[in-house]
């Protein structure tokens, strides 16, 4: 079987993410959502409030799982008896962070192997941070996010638009 994580802070998830995750989970057998604990973050979202907003932005697929970690990524692999990283790219940035990710990832532990996803092109610009800030501003996110879970981003903030 072939498990696959698709690591992220999810801060909130947005649909660059879902994309990701919808194109991940028909390639691999299982795809494991691990929303991670960073240290060097402050999240506007608790862990257990971003892991309920990609459970509930993906309902009850069978073969996706979201969980959290923290520590290192490799570890929680090794735990997961997983061998494959998804990352998803959407701008030229984005691959030299997460290149220079999977050579550290591949130098701890050799067996660890690390597959990059396009974005969609309408999804390219997309980002958590971005999603904060509008939101905070009381922009509309109706195209960055999934409907069922607007609301609670735009409660996050106090704001609240028809």
């Amino acid at each position: 079987m072939k498990i696959c994580v698709y690591p992220g802070s999810f801060d909130p998830i947005t649909n660059g993410h879902l994309d990701i995750i919808d194109r991940a989970s028909k390639v691999f057998d299982k795809l494991i959502v691990a929303v991670l604990v960073n240290p060097g973050k402050n999240p506007v979202f608790t862990l257990e409030e971003r892991v309920q907003l990609i459970k509930d932005s993906i309902g009850d697929a069978p073969n996706i799982e979201v969980d959290s970690f923290s520590g290192l990524l490799i570890d929680y692999m090794i735990n997961k008896n997983s061998k494959i990283i998804i990352k998803g790219l959407r701008v030229v940035t984005d691959f030299e962070y997460e290149f220079q990710m999977a050579l550290l990832n591949k130098n701890l532990n050799p067996d660890i192997e690390t597959v990059f996803m396009m974005t969609n092109s309408k999804y390219s610009y997309l980002s958590s941070s971005m999603i904060k800030e509008i939101a905070s501003l009381g922009a509309n996110i109706d195209e960055f996010v999934p409907d069922i879970i607007k609301n609670k981003i735009l409660d996050k903030f106090n704001v609240r638009k028809g």
